[in-house]
């Protein structure tokens, strides 16, 4: 077996990799792992072994058609994480995530087409739903993005499952709550706050904090993956909720409570262009399906998280650090 994992340098691309390679998917223990790559500022190679003999990792771009087909022959299942997936920096400028995020998926699903994979997972958002006021998404909601990440993310969902339709591609698609855990990237709200509160800092809290999100922890997100992978079906959406909702708020609350600190550690900030006010999974089809269900509590994922960034300072720092100092970060 060989597994092709795009974006697999990231933060959920990497938990992903690391648990394959450890063995924790004993279907695909002695699975062959290719991670391609482009190492943007949200990819780290420092997130993998430096080596492992199951391990072969190539830097490229998910638009490189050329490179892509050049790799992709001899593989039997490609997971896609690769994206672009930060809310504020698409509102900033969405031309990269429209070239990453639709047209990367394009060229992917060509080239898998081409090198006659046998199986895709598509990873994708549940921002692609939009905003919704009571009740929980099911997978035949209509998408309805509201930032131009969600909108791009909305579109790739469209091409993956036009290649199902069309080509005959064996592929499903994954949506996902917001993830947290170990190696994420510090422009995200949890480890923006936890580094934030490590350096004495205040957290910058968009407007009244009472956006609502469920909260799912990278290894149960990429224990759903694998379920989808192995026992999913094809042309299938499987929606991968963390089932629990929390406002921005209530997090920052529980992140000052891990820390000792007060409110005087918060620091309000102008709310986001479009924010929407809650997001809300309903999960019946995987857990009915496929058996899942999370495993990891909030409260004991939420201070393993915060201790493991107190342990390893110099990779948040380098991370956090190499450029846009700072950012206010919150989806």
């Amino acid at each position: 077996m060989r597994i092709l994992v795009t974006g697999g340098a990231g933060f959920i691309g990497s938990h992903y990799v690391r648990t394959l390679l450890s063995g924790g998917y004993p279907e695909y223990a002695d699975a062959q792992v290719t991670v391609y790559d482009a190492l943007t500022y949200a990819g780290n190679r420092d997130n993998l072994p430096a080596y492992h003999d199951r391990l072969e990792f190539i830097r490229g771009d998910i638009t490189s058609r050329a490179l892509l087909a050049e790799v992709l022959p001899g593989h039997d299942v490609v997971v896609h994480f690769a994206a672009e997936s930060h809310v504020d920096r698409s509102l900033q400028s969405a031309d990269a995530f429209i070239r990453t995020n639709v047209a990367g998926t394009q060229t992917l699903l060509d080239c898998c087409l081409a090198a006659g994979v046998q199986r895709v997972v598509h990873i994708s958002t549940d921002e692609v739903y939009g905003s919704i006021d009571e009740g929980s998404w099911t997978e035949n909601y209509p998408l309805l993005p509201n930032s131009p990440y969600a909108a791009s993310k909305a579109a790739s969902d469209l091409v993956a499952r036009s290649y199902w339709r069309t080509h005959g591609i064996d592929l499903s698609i994954t949506r996902c709550s917001n993830n947290y855990g170990p190696y994420q990237h510090p422009e995200k709200l949890i480890p923006l706050f936890i580094t934030q509160l490590l350096e004495g800092e205040q957290v910058p809290l968009y407007g009244d904090g009472r956006n609502v999100r469920e909260w799912l922890h990278v290894d149960d997100h990429c224990r759903a993956i694998q379920l989808v992978l192995t026992k999913g079906r094809a042309g299938e959406i499987y929606n991968i909720g963390g089932g629990n909702e929390l406002t921005n708020r209530q997090i920052t609350d529980h992140l000052l409570r891990l820390f000792g600190a007060d409110s005087s550690a918060v620091r309000h900030v102008a709310d986001r262009k479009g924010h929407d006010l809650r997001y809300a999974l309903n999960e019946s089809k995987i857990r009915d399906e496929l058996g899942y269900a999370p495993r990891v509590p909030f409260a004991q994922g939420l201070a393993d998280t915060v201790a493991w960034y107190r342990d390893n300072t110099d990779w948040w720092k380098s991370t956090k650090y190499s450029e846009h100092e700072g950012q206010v970060a919150v989806r």
